[in-house]
Parts: structure tokens; sequence; C-alpha cells
């Protein structure tokens, strides 16, 4: 019997059948070609997760026409150039077994950039603003709303001719056809507006448009949010009532149901949710519209493993499971699970690190730990050693254990030595935040690629000249991290003064009223400050920068704000350290120049950085060993760098 029967049986969407319940839904992945066309790097990223097992592809959101460009880098289906690539796509996906469906787009208000930099003319139900980007958007005119159905229309047949299988329209999280359909974001008089089937009138007829356009041979569907949850946008009595009419006029083969509205921070959050939120929380979701509807049903939001998308299968939350993030992470888990090889898989953290954070930086995505993600025409399949080779790994954190899993992958013999008595380094601390435990298992899952690769281990083990000297490997690679930055700080022999890593192993006692100074902006500083809130301690947060985790991904950084003021810390921007006593904490105002100081404070606890652990580096240079470097030790950067370095010099040696 199939270790996981409902997941993996075949499901009918319309005239398209898929092998099985695992979706990669569409999400942007920043790698558009010149003119928003498809190009060999998004075919080859597609054809990856196909070949990985997955059952349907749906390809990221196309711009409709030129007032629906949300960013630079949108795909375009305005008009016949998208064609061949589209057909190239589909030839990639479908040769692999998959079934492939594209998104078409237009975000109304939700206008995120343009080419140029200059804002244009964003349009909308209503001339109601948008809170999240500021965009005060003009109400459709009747004409424009023609035009603008049989755009949809016209992108619909372009996708149909370039052989995708399914077109879904995009009408969840806030953009266009949501504008449409919550009355929040609907203030019309005529046909369009007013009661809740006028509102959806948008909708119907966008939808009646495609379906006359690619004909029954080609699956529509639609995308839905059922809950903005935001208080600002889509209801889910509003969401429900559209997803049953919908359906029972045959409108669409079905429904992808997700959370969360682009329009505000609160109803962002959900689009791509953290670890923080729990794993498969949107299933009632899901349950709700399958309630009243008769076409099958995708839920999407943290759904990483197929434990979790079996359970929600077979208990009827929905048809198929949206598993994005968990594909990124690792293309090939619908193949690892089919086989039973569950322990195998690589589990999505849900840091948002490297896959939405890096389309915030307006790069390419990929994935903390499968750097390959993004890159797969760069770094395919490891190429099997030449020669096998005899080699060492110094450091056991997340570099290390990625560089000795990939070298050993390749037919070296590889010893990885870590001077601790656990691997992991630096992301054993940070899985002791609050609301970061998950991000343990990226520990987890490279040991399982070192125990997979062959790699040999030896826990307490510090790596020096001489063992190196004893061991006479033909490479090494260093990796060996990063200790806190201990900066000099005026008065510090008078007053209370410890380093996060003593607060997260336990080894200060802080007192009950705490100072965290935090010059990253990252995830040490306001980690530590949820933790000592949590921990009954009176804290406050002092960052130098603008505002609070301006480092950290924009979803993560407006969670921790609102942690921060539901725990009542105090919060000081643009604060630079400058001293402490044995009651204070001195800091300066960067941009006035000018002090603040804290009174009444025991204990101040530093996020101030790391430094290299390097000398290992120098005190082998010359011994003529092909030597390497990878991660913190060259200098203090995120897990990120680290596993993608290690990945570089585990195919290099």
């Amino acid at each position: 019997m199939a270790r996981f029967p409902h997941l993996m049986s075949p499901l009918g969407i319309g005239p398209v059948t898929l092998r099985n319940r695992i979706v990669s839904t569409g999400h942007d992945t920043g790698m558009s070609g010149p003119g928003g066309l498809i190009g060999d790097r998004l075919v080859a990223y597609q054809e990856a997760r196909a070949r990985g097992g997955a059952g349907l592809i749906v390809l990221q959101v196309a711009a409709i026409s030129e007032q629906a460009f949300y960013t630079s880098h949108i795909l375009q289906a305005m008009n016949d150039d998208c064609i061949p690539g589209y057909a190239r796509m589909a030839e990639a996906v479908r040769r692999h077994g998959a079934a492939v469906f594209g998104q078409i787009f237009h975000p109304g208000r939700e206008m995120l950039g343009s080419a140029d930099g200059t804002l244009g003319v964003s349009w909308s139900a209503s001339a109601v603003p948008n809170e999240r980007y500021h965009v005060q958007p003009r109400a459709m005119t009747a004409d424009i709303i023609r035009r603008t159905v049989s755009d949809y229309a016209d992108a619909a047949g372009r996708l149909k001719e370039g052989g995708v299988q399914g077109v879904e329209v995009v009408a969840s999280h806030g953009y266009l056809p949501a504008q449409f359909l919550s009355a929040r974001t609907n203030r019309r008089a005529d046909g369009y507006g007013g009661g809740l089937d006028n509102r959806l009138r948008f909708l119907r007829e966008v939808l009646a448009a495609v379906r006359g356009r690619v004909g029954p041979e080609t699956a529509v569907g639609a995308r839905i949010s059922g809950d903005d949850r935001d208080g600002a946008g889509l209801e889910p009595d509003e969401s429900l009532h559209a997803c049953e009419a919908l359906a029972r006029d045959g409108l669409v083969d079905y429904l992808s149901v997700v959370a969360g509205s682009s329009a505000t921070r609160p109803g962002s959050f959900h689009i791509v949710p953290p670890m923080a939120q729990e794993t498969g929380y949107t299933a009632p979701l899901g349950r709700a519209a399958r309630a009243v509807v008769d076409v099958p049903v995708i839920v999407t939001g943290r759904i990483n493993q197929p434990q979790i998308a079996e359970r929600i299968v077979a208990e009827g939350d929905a048809d198929a499971c949206g598993m994005t993030r968990a594909l990124i992470a690792d293309p090939e888990m619908p193949n690892k699970a089919r086989e039973g090889r569950v322990d195998d898989i690589r589990a999505c953290i849900a840091c948002n690190q490297a896959c939405i954070g890096h389309f915030f930086m307006g790069a390419a995505i990929s994935c903390i730990q499968h750097p390959e993600t993004g890159r797969e025409r760069e770094f395919g399949d490891p190429a099997p050693a030449a020669a096998p080779r005899a080699v060492l790994v110094a450091g056991g954190g997340p570099a290390g254990m990625k560089a000795a899993a990939v070298a050993a992958s390749r037919g070296h013999r590889v010893t990885l030595c870590e001077a601790g008595p656990r691997l992991g380094g630096q992301a054993l601390l940070a899985q002791l935040l609050p609301g970061r435990m998950e991000f343990g298992g990226i520990v987890t899952n490279l040991a399982r690629e070192l125990e997979l690769a062959g790699a040999a281990v030896r826990l307490d083990t510090r790596v020096d000249r001489a063992l190196v000297e004893a061991e006479k490997p033909d490479a090494v690679i260093v990796a060996t991290g990063a200790r806190p930055s201990k900066p000099e700080i005026e008065g510090a022999g008078e007053g209370h003064v410890v380093d996060a890593w003593q607060v997260l192993r336990g080894e200060a006692n802080v007192g009950r009223s705490v100072l965290v100074a935090d010059s990253r902006c990252d995830w040490i500083g306001v980690g530590l400050a949820e933790k000592l809130a949590l921990d009954g301690c009176r804290v406050q947060l002092a960052f130098n920068g603008a505002q609070l985790g301006e480092s950290l991904m924009q979803y993560m950084r407006d969670h921790a704000a609102a942690r921060m003021f539901d725990l009542g810390v105090t919060l000081h921007a643009y604060a630079r350290l400058y001293g402490v006593d044995g009651d204070a904490v001195f800091l300066e105002h960067a941009m006035a120049r000018k002090p603040i100081v804290c009174e009444g404070v025991d204990t101040l606890v530093t996020a101030l950085g790391h430094e290299s652990v390097d000398g290992l580096g120098a005190e082998l240079a010359d011994l003529g060993v092909d030597l390497r470097m990878a991660g913190d030790c060259l200098t203090p950067r995120t897990a990120e760098e680290a596993v993608l370095e290690g990945m570089k010099a585990g195919r290099a040696v």
C-alpha cells in the first residue's frame, strides 16, 4: 500500500488529470527574461520541480496589459511574443509527467513599482487607497472594464496557444478581482457595485470571457483568498459566496484557496507565512470552500511535509495541496514521498530568507538549504570526482556540513571534524529564539545529507595544524564560523554586560530590567527582546537602524513589530551604544547626535554582530594542501551564504 494513498492518487481538474495532488502554486520567481518573457532560467527552475514528481505546476502571474505591471520583472502575456516561451515551458514540464497551468493577472491598485521608478496611474473598482503601498487609484470606467475583460481573454488565448493545460485567474490577495468583490474597496453605484452579486459581476465576466476563449479542452480556475486576515478586505462570507456562485454557474473547473492580502501589512503576512505560523493552518478555509462547491479545491499555506498534505486531503479539507516552498526547498519531495523516503526529504523551515526574501530584493528566488534552487542551469547534479581525494572539513555548522555532504556525494573520502559535541553551529542557537524552533530543521536536514553521502563525522575534535599534518588530507575546507563580537564598551567594568550567546545558552543571570543593544537589526536583537519579555523582564530594545529588524524580510519584520507591541517592549531607533554603568545604559541618537539615557537597567545584553574565527586558514597556509574557506570564517553573514559557499567548496575540491 502506498505511504500516502490520498496525496498520491490522481485528480481530475476539468479536462486535465493530475498524477498526484501536490501542486507548485503560482509564485513570482524573479526569473522572467528580457521583456517579461519566459527564458532558460525559468524553464530550468520549473522543469526541476516537474522532474521531482509534482502533479501540477502553476506558472507565475503574467500581466494581461500594460496597466497590469505591478513589478518590473513580471511575466507578460499581453502580446504574441510570449507564446514561444510558454511553448518551451509547457514541453519541458509535460515531458516529465506534470501538468502545467498559467496565471493571468491584473493587480489593480496593488502597484509595487515600475521599470523607470515613476508612479503610473493605477485602476481599481473604486478610488480607495492602498494601505500598504500608499497607492491612490482611479475608479475604472465602464469602457476600461470592458477592455480589461477582453485583455484577460486575449492573455488566456495566448497561454493556450503556448501549450498550457489550464488558465488560472488571480482573484486572491487583494488584487483587481478581489477589489471588486470586497465591499470595503468597491463603492460603485453601477452594476458592478452594491450587493455581493453585483460586486461579483466583474469576475464572472472575466471567467466567462476566458472560458469562451480557451474552450472545453483547457481547464479554467480561480485563485481566491478565503480570508484576507486583515479586517480591511475580503471577508470569509464574501469569499464563500463567490466560490459557490462561480462553481454553480460552471465558470471554474477548480478553485485555489489561500489566505491573506497584499493590500495591508497584517494581510501580507499570510501570503508567505513564516515559521511562527503553524503548519497547515489554512486547511479550514479549504474545507469551507469545499462544502459549497462541486469542483476540486486546492488549499495553500504552510503545508511543508507530505504527512500534513496527506491528512488534509484524507480529512476532506481539500482535494490537492499547494506545497510551493516545500518544492523550493526540495524539488524531489514528491518522488521521495512516493518511494517512502520520508526521512530524506529536505523540509522547508519557512525562514522566508531566500525565497520571498529574494523577491523583495529584486533577485531570483532560491533556498537557504538548497542553493541550487534558482541556479539550476549553473548547479545541476554535482559531477563525480575525476579522482577521489581525502577531504578534511573543519567545522560542523551549516557551511561545513554542506561542504562535506557535497564533496562526499561526488565520491571523495570526507571527514568532518566539529570542535563541539553537536553539529549545527549557530543554528543551534537560532532555534532557541521564540518562534524560531523550526530553524533547527536546517541541522536535521544537513545531517541527513551527510549520512546519505557517506561522510564521516568526528565530534569534540578541533582541527589544528598538528591534526592536519597527522591526517595528511589532499584538501581542507575551513568552515570554523564566528564568535560574538565584543567591542570595548565604556563602563563595562561597572555594569552587568552579557552577550546574546550567553543568554541563549542559559549562562547569564540577566535580572529584571534589560536593555538589548542591537547593531545588526536582524533576528538576534528582536528574538532576544521577545525571549526576555516572555521570561518576565522589562525590556528595552535599542537598534542602530531606522526601523526594528530592518535587515529582515518585510513579513518577518512586521510580525516582530507586532510581538514587540504586544509584549510592551520599549523601542529606541537610530540608537548607538555608547556606554554603561551600574544602573544605566547610555545611547546616542545617531542622526540627532544627542544622548539617550536609559536608567534602571540591571543588564545590558549585546547583539553587536560577530567576528570571524579564521585563524586556521593562516595556520595551514604554508602546508601546500588544497585549502578552501566557506561561511562566517570568511566574514560573518547568514546561513544562506554559509550553505551556498559550502556547496561551492564541496563542488570545487
